[in-house]
């Protein structure tokens, strides 16, 4: 594992056992870029707009939740009045498209289910918090038999704000009934990361995922694992050290 210059364990955080883990959807735990290439070129060839969107084009812009997305999409087609009055006629129509691929064009990244496992046998609780909508992120989640692990999941509908705000982070804390910074947030993306330092978690960085276009070192997280895995060993490593 490689690390940020903010080491895992700075002084902001208690040195004390972790008991919960936030974990991100979308680029963290399944690659989900093609399903949302194929919704969105489902839209655009409903709407008659052109060109369609290419895997390139969706990984910028994934990550904010479904609304960023088509506003992203409609943008680099549209001048800014035409997309925004396009905007609720081609949100609703990506929705009703995404659902009929969600889960088909995508791919489990390697050491999830066995990161997963690995993390509830280290004693952490484990919350689902992504930016993708609940239902959406429900179903991709049973389809690959993820849903199990998690006590808590949250979409990016189910609050008023999405990550990089800290609220979704601190809800799922409440629900576990643990404090944030008994909490560690692993994600993919600058967003996850925001997100988790806000609310004073500890955070962790998947190199594999979205990021925007950006090197994920160039997210300011606590460090960076190959894996969710290896993850897990870092932290039963980290729960070892202090006693």
């Amino acid at each position: 594992m490689t690390s940020s210059p903010s080491p895992f364990g700075a002084p902001r955080f208690a040195r004390q056992r972790l008991k919960a883990a936030v974990v991100d959807l979308d680029g963290t735990m399944v690659d989900t870029a093609d399903d949302f290439t194929a919704g969105v070129n489902g839209m655009l060839a409903e709407m008659g707009a052109a060109p369609p969107v290419t895997r390139d084009e969706v990984i910028g812009y994934v990550g904010k939740g479904s609304e960023h997305l088509i506003r992203c999409v409609l943008g680099a087609r549209f001048s800014r009045e035409e997309g925004e009055a396009r905007f609720d006629a081609a949100l609703a129509a990506y929705q009703v498209h995404y659902a009929s691929v969600n889960g088909r064009h995508s791919r489990l990244y390697p050491d999830v289910e066995s990161g997963l496992a690995a993390l509830r046998n280290a004693g952490l609780q484990l919350a689902c918090v992504t930016n993708k909508p609940h239902r959406f992120a429900v179903a991709l989640l049973e389809k690959y038999g993820l849903a199990r692990h998690f006590s808590v999941i949250f979409g990016g509908d189910s609050f008023t704000r999405k990550k990089p705000d800290p609220a979704p982070m601190l809800a799922a804390c409440a629900a576990l009934g643990v404090a944030p910074h008994e909490a560690v947030a692993i994600g993919d993306s600058e967003n996850d990361a925001l997100a988790g330092r806000a609310a004073g978690m500890a955070t962790l960085t998947v190199p594999y995922g979205y990021n925007h276009g950006r090197a994920v070192q160039a997210i300011e997280s606590d460090g960076i694992v190959p894996s969710l895995l290896a993850a897990a060993a870092f932290i039963s490593h980290h729960h070892a050290s202090l006693f």
